[in-house]
């Protein structure tokens, strides 16, 4: 069973590298051979007209979706009004699920003091939260006023766009009437607050700098990220509106959008200022969402996918293999089982032997690979590959779920954030903002791989001559750590 395990993991270790180097070729290729939006599509400038002044301009929509922002909605609200467009061509609309009626009472209360400074923006409210996000912008799309709109800009609470965002984006839409959706890069504000967030900023890094930019370089397909994006209305409706069959809305109408014949852009010189979670617990919930719902979308549009007419066999592939299955489902899953359990199983067996290029060689490319999105945090590659597996265990476990539509598939918890909270307000008043219970720092699961793992290395160290405690050990202090709390910001108590 070992032995089977080890060829298993071989195999999609294999695949998982394969896919990494094509991302990366054509990643370098779109580089070296200055293939960007700019010069592979038509974006000049939108003119003012003499005779139809702002007339000239497209009737924009953007959408601001909330739940319970408190320390983050006067930032998102503040951005989205200091967008550069005229006043008479722009609509803000601001989804508030929020149910705490103080925070409530807050966000209306700051867009009506945007209202009397000028701008067009509107506060709406529904009395329940069904379908979470999607349901919420589904809700969004339905009043009269949208009808005047052509296309939505969408932000998530904890993002700025910078002024000119929609100057930059827009005319992508405004000429090019086969693009669906023009996705701009994050920037993170609070990568430098502690380990966990430069860690997380070197993955998301890598995820816009090479898997977004291959995607939109390859076949102008990649995931929506949810946010910090521009839709045309029409491939919207097109596609079939939102829907809330998975925890991750966004992908679901990036592929039907795609399916459709659609095309994306993704333009990475433009970045909107957001937040990482920076708490362990907020983080978790993330990845088990991120890494649950495409487990749960792959398994509702499989057949969807493989019958689209209006695509190629190529762009079919590409979603199955590359977009759900090489990136979203065995990567998870090979970097758990093959790192967390199968070579730390492999040393109280002598007859089984993993071969060099599988333990040594391609780990190693696939995590230099990963580190060329962020060169400033390449000192950080070990502890980018120890936290990396640890959260491989979250994420294998949120993929089987997805596969099964088991437990906790479609559980929707809103990525908590801090904001400028830590630094503007007094410790007393933090802890009351969150407050936990002490034993809820401990994760059982992390703690249970931990002492594992310490028995592997022990016993490797001892009775092998294979040298894998030099690794099995560092992980397992990590999932020590990880386990008793001691990771991201800790919320002063």
């Amino acid at each position: 069973m070992v032995k089977a395990a080890v060829v298993m993991c071989l195999i999609m270790s294999t695949m998982v590298l394969v896919e990494k180097l094509f991302m990366g070729l054509v990643s370098l290729y779109a580089k070296v051979f200055h293939r960007r939006p700019e010069r592979m599509y038509k974006c000049d400038p939108i003119a003012r007209d003499e005779e139809l002044v702002t007339l000239a301009y497209p009737m924009v929509l953007v959408q601001i979706p909330m739940y319970n922002e408190k320390e983050v909605y006067r930032l998102s609200i503040g951005a989205a009004c200091n967008l550069i467009w005229p006043d008479d061509r722009i609509i803000v609309q601001v989804l508030d699920d929020s149910t705490d009626p103080v925070v409530k009472d807050l966000v209306k209360k700051e867009c009506e003091k945007w209202f009397k400074k000028g701008k067009n923006i509107t506060y709406e409210t529904r009395d329940n939260r069904n379908g979470y996000k999607a349901g919420a912008l589904k809700v969004g799309m339905k009043y009269s006023y949208v009808e005047t709109c052509e296309y939505i800009a969408m932000f998530d609470a904890d993002f700025q766009p910078s002024p000119d965002f929609l100057m930059r984006t827009v005319p992508f839409l405004v000429h090019n009437p086969d693009i669906a959706l023009v996705q701009a890069r994050w920037q993170f504000v609070n990568a430098n607050e502690c380990l966990m967030t430069r860690i997380q900023e070197m993955s998301m890094d890598y995820h816009f700098k090479v898997e977004q930019e291959s995607g939109s370089s390859t076949c102008a397909f990649f995931g929506y990220n949810g946010t910090a994006g521009v839709w045309r209305i029409q491939a919207i409706n097109d596609a079939g509106g939102w829907k809330d069959r998975t925890t991750v809305e966004d992908m679901d109408l990036a592929v039907r959008a795609g399916l459709g014949g659609w095309k994306f852009v993704y333009v990475g010189n433009v970045k909107v200022k957001s937040e990482l979670p920076s708490t362990f617990k907020a983080y978790r919930y993330q990845q088990h969402r991120w890494a649950c719902g495409p487990a749960v979308l792959v398994r509702k549009m499989f057949w969807d996918i493989v019958k689209a007419k209006k695509v190629s066999i190529w762009k079919k592939l590409h979603v199955i293999y590359n977009f759900f299955l090489a990136r979203r489902i065995v990567s998870h899953i090979v970097t758990f089982l093959f790192y967390c359990v199968v070579i730390p199983l492999s040393a109280f067996f002598p007859e089984v032997e993993i071969p060099k290029w599988g333990v040594v060689y391609v780990p190693t490319t696939i995590t230099l690979l990963n580190s060329v999105g962020t060169p400033s945090s390449f000192h950080l590659i070990i502890f980018w590959v120890l936290f990396e597996n640890v959260m491989s265990l979250h994420r294998c476990k949120a993929v089987l779920i997805g596969l099964l539509e088991a437990g906790r598939a479609n559980e929707w918890v809103v990525t908590e954030k801090l904001g400028d909270m830590l630094k503007t307000k007094p410790n007393i008043s933090v802890t009351q903002k969150i407050r936990f219970k002490f034993w809820d720092r401990f994760h059982l699961l992390e703690l249970g791989l931990a002492v594992f793992l310490m028995i592997s290395a022990c016993y490797d160290c001892i009775y092998r001559r294979d040298y894998y405690f030099i690794y099995i050990f560092p992980q397992s202090i990590t999932f020590f750590i990880m386990g008793f709390g001691y990771v991201g910001t800790i919320i002063p108590s």
